[in-house]
C-alpha cells in the first residue's frame, strides 16, 4: 500500500480520522488534499481525545504530515490546533508541512459565510460558517490569496485592499458591519511570520517521496457526497471530497494511488440541510444518535441519522474507485432488534439503483429496505472476525455484496484496538 487514499464514503463523519490514524502507524507521510477547517477527525488515545480539523490525523504518530494546495487555511484555526497539539505533548514542528500554493481563509469569508446563510433563510445549504465556501468562490475567481502571496508585500497588499473593498459592499448588501483593512493586514502579516517555519513546496515534496518508493496517505475531509461535483448539490462541500480530488489537491499524478479505502459508517448520518432518503426522523433516529454521540466534532451539531443507504455509498465507491471499505461504528447498533439496509429508491412508480443527480428526486424518493436480525449482543470486545456475533457477520456479509466491494476492516469503538481487521475473509467466514 505504498499509495493510498482514504475518503468518507457517505455525507462524512464517518470516522475517517480513527482510519487515518491506523494506517499512519505504517505510512511515512499523510497527506491531506481538499476542504478546510470545517472537518473534525475525532481520534481517540487511551483515555486521550484528539480532534483535528486541519493537520491530517498522522500527526499523532509522529509521521510527515503535508497540508496540500487543495486545502483553504485559516492561520488562526490552524495556530489554535497546532497549540492544542502540543500542549497534549504532540511534536509538530518539523513534522507539519503546508502548501505555499494553498489558500488563505481572512477574515471577511468567515463574516461572508455567517451573513449569507443567515440571509438564505428556509434555504440555508447548512455551512459551518468558518468561510470555506467563499474563500474557494475566490480562489476560482482568481481573487483568492496563497500562502506565498504574503511574502510578496506590494501584491499582498494590494491584493488584499481590493479584497476587503469588494467583501464589504457585499457585507453592506446582506446587512453585516464592514471590516477594517488596516486590522486585516496586520494580523495577516502577523500570520505570515509564524507560518514561515512551515511553508514548503509539497507539490516537490509529495512527489520526492512517492518517487522514492515512500509510504503516502492522502486523507480527505468530508465525504464523497458531499462532493461539489458528485454531491447533493447544492447541499455539498466546496471542493472534490472524493478520491478525484487529490491530483489536483496534491499536485501528483492521476495514476499514483493505487489503493482507495473508502470508510463507511454501519448506518447513515448526515449533518446540515440537503436529502438523506433514510433518514429516521424519529424516536429511533434519536436512539441512534444517542448511543453514537452523533454531534458534530467541528460545531457540536446533532447529526441526523438513518439506515445504511446501499444506492449512496455504492455511488461513493464507484466515483472514487474504491477498493476497499472500513466500517466504522458496528457497536451502536448492537442494542436493536431488527437492522435495515436501503437496496434502493422508489420514486413515482420506478425503483432507482442508482444515485439520482436530481433533488427533487433524492428528496422525494423512498427507501426500498432489506431487514436483518440484530445480533443484541455487545462487540465493543471483538477483535478477530470470528469474535463479532454470527447475525453481525451476516450484516457485514450482505454490505459487501451489495456494495460489490470487500470490507477490510470494522471498527467496534472509538479507541485504535477496537478493531477487526478481516483479512479478506468475511464472505467464508459468513458461510
Amino acid at each position: 500500500m505504498s499509495v493510498s487514499c482514504v475518503i468518507g464514503a457517505q455525507w462524512g463523519d464517518e470516522g475517517k480520522g480513527k482510519i487515518v490514524d491506523l494506517l499512519a502507524a505504517k505510512s511515512d507521510m499523510v497527506v491531506r488534499y481538499q476542504g478546510g477547517g470545517n472537518a473534525g477527525h475525532t481520534v481517540v488515545v487511551g483515555k486521550r481525545k484528539f480532534v483535528l480539523h486541519l493537520i491530517p490525523s498522522g500527526i499523532l504518530h509522529g509521521r510527515e504530515c503535508v497540508i496540500g494546495n487543495g486545502v483553504v487555511v485559516d492561520p488562526e484555526q490552524l495556530f489554535a490546533e497546532i497549540a492544542d497539539l502540543e500542549a497534549k505533548g504532540i511534536r509538530v514542528r518539523g513534522k507539519l508541512f503546508l502548501s505555499d500554493r494553498a489558500n488563505i481563509v481572512f477574515p471577511y469569508h468567515k463574516a461572508l459565510d455567517r451573513a449569507s446563510e443567515a440571509a438564505r433563510g428556509e434555504g440555508k445549504i447548512g455551512t459551518t460558517g468558518r468561510g470555506i465556501g467563499p474563500c474557494y468562490a475566490d480562489k476560482y475567481s482568481r481573487s483568492g490569496i496563497r500562502v506565498v502571496d504574503l511574502y510578496d508585500r506590494e501584491l499582498f497588499e494590494s491584493r488584499l485592499r481590493a479584497n476587503v473593498a469588494e467583501k464589504n459592499r457585499m457585507l453592506g448588501l446582506l446587512n453585516a458591519p464592514p471590516l477594517q483593512f488596516r486590522e486585516v493586514f496586520a494580523e495577516a502579516t502577523a500570520w505570515a511570520k509564524r507560518l514561515k517555519p512551515m511553508v514548503s513546496d509539497t507539490v516537490t515534496q509529495v512527489n520526492d517521496a512517492i518517487d522514492a518508493g515512500r509510504d503516502v496517505m492522502f486523507e480527505a475531509a468530508q465525504g464523497a457526497l458531499l462532493d461539489i461535483d458528485h454531491g447533493t448539490y447544492p447541499y455539498v462541500t466546496s471542493s472534490n471530497s472524493d478520491a478525484t480530488g487529490v491530483s489536483s489537491g496534491a499536485g501528483v499524478p492521476p495514476g499514483c494511488v493505487k489503493t482507495v479505502i473508502g470508510v463507511a459508517k454501519a448506518y447513515t448520518t448526515r449533518v446540515g440541510s440537503g436529502p438523506f432518503p433514510t433518514e429516521l426522523d424519529n424516536a429511533l433516529g434519536a436512539e441512534i444518535r444517542r448511543i453514537g454521540s452523533e454531534f458534530g466534532a467541528t460545531t457540536g451539531r446533532p447529526r441526523r441519522t438513518g439506515w445504511f443507504d446501499v444506492v449512496g455509498c455504492r455511488h461513493a465507491i464507484r466515483t472514487s474507485g474504491v477498493t476497499e471499505l472500513a466500517i466504522t461504528k458496528m457497536d451502536v447498533l448492537d442494542a436493536f432488534d431488527t437492522i435495515r439496509i436501503c437496496t434502493a429508491y422508489r420514486y413515482r412508480g420506478k425503483t432507482l439503483t442508482s444515485f439520482p443527480a436530481d433533488l427533487r428526486t433524492l428528496e422525494n424518493a423512498r427507501p426500498v429496505y432489506r431487514d436483518f436480525p440484530g445480533w443484541k449482543t455487545a462487540t465493543t470486545a471483538a477483535r478477530r472476525l470470528g469474535d463479532l456475533p454470527a447475525a453481525a457477520r451476516g450484516y457485514l456479509k450482505e454490505l459487501e455484496k451489495l456494495l460489490r466491494c470487500r470490507i477490510s476492516m470494522v471498527s467496534v469503538g472509538p479507541e485504535r484496538n477496537q478493531t477487526v481487521l478481516t483479512g479478506g475473509k468475511l464472505q467464508s467466514a459468513t458461510r
